[in-house]
């Protein structure tokens, strides 16, 4: 990659790893719903200003529906599990379950539409449930029922990511991303805002609670989208799912210097079991990625 390529995939990692921060910061004071829906009805007002800016505001009642089952799939769904599941796990932890996507994802495709399982995809989701038990299994964070639960909503989100692209890759095919981005955040905001207005905390938020929403929503949602699609622009869709090894990278480097959160030996061994499935999964590798095309 040129080095502003390489900037921008780092900073993107950075970005979306802050995100599990941000919640972490915010999630206990706001509750789940009222986070998610500032988070998504901001960032589709910021996307929506940015395409105004460039003249391509979508037309956001042309397939409504489909769009309504995007923004639930790829966004509500999975922005309110990773929300709940953060108000028992760390942010290390959560940011590590979320790089689990890609294997869902290979699953997904595999009974959806019909993409093959190899046998190095499936070598590579044994490895990845075999990782989920170790980080699991030897965190520091004490296991009772209710993290367990955490975990398996994490988990979950995880899913709804990978059933949200796949959906997307076989109803949205020629829709420009900017496009589908801003109508996922508008339509999940839609879907979630009765939840949210019957869940507004009695006393209003700290300065950091409101700093930690405005960074949640512009920067690990909007601003990351953006760099997302420059990214997808100029060095294609291979390259920038490399981002999939940096964002736990910056989660637990956030959450360990920031929060405090307790790391040990089965933080990184579970995390480097999981990325190590997800290069088998995806297919890439770290020193040369193999270039596919859009």
């Amino acid at each position: 990659m040129r080095p502003g390529d390489l900037g921008a995939l780092t900073l993107l990692g950075a970005l979306w790893g802050g995100s599990f921060l941000f919640i972490s910061v915010a999630v206990p004071v706001l509750g789940p719903a009222l986070l998610v829906e500032l988070r998504v009805l901001l960032a589709a007002v910021a996307l929506a200003l940015c395409a105004v800016a460039v003249g391509r505001l979508p037309a956001l009642r042309s397939r409504w529906k489909e769009f309504l089952i995007l923004g639930g799939l790829n966004a509500a769904a999975p922005f309110m599990l990773i929300a709940i599941s953060q108000l028992n796990l760390t942010a290390s932890l959560a940011a590590i379950m979320n790089s689990t996507t890609p294997l869902f994802a290979a699953v997904v495709a595999a009974a959806w539409i019909g993409e093959e399982l190899t046998a190095r995809k499936i070598l590579g989701l044994l490895l990845g449930v075999v990782g989920v038990a170790v980080l699991v299994g030897l965190d520091p964070v004490l296991l009772n029922g209710i993290v367990l639960l955490s975990v398996g909503a994490s988990l979950l989100a995880a899913l709804c990511y990978a059933l949200g692209g796949v959906y997307a890759k076989r109803t949205f095919s020629g829709v420009p991303p900017l496009t589908l981005s801003i109508c996922q955040q508008a339509a999940a905001a839609v879907i979630l805002l009765p939840l949210a207005a019957a869940n507004v905390p009695g006393e209003p938020p700290s300065l950091v609670v409101v700093l930690s929403v405005l960074g949640l929503a512009l920067l690990s949602t909007a601003v990351a989208y953006l760099l997302y699609f420059r990214l997808m622009a100029s060095v294609g869709p291979t390259k920038t799912l490399t981002v999939t090894f940096l964002v736990p990278v910056f989660g637990v480097l956030f959450g360990v210097l920031l929060l405090g959160d307790p790391v040990g030996i089965g933080t990184f061994a579970g995390m480097g079991i999981i990325l190590s499935s997800v290069a088998l999964v995806t297919g890439i590798s770290l020193g040369r990625p193999k270039e596919r095309g859009p």
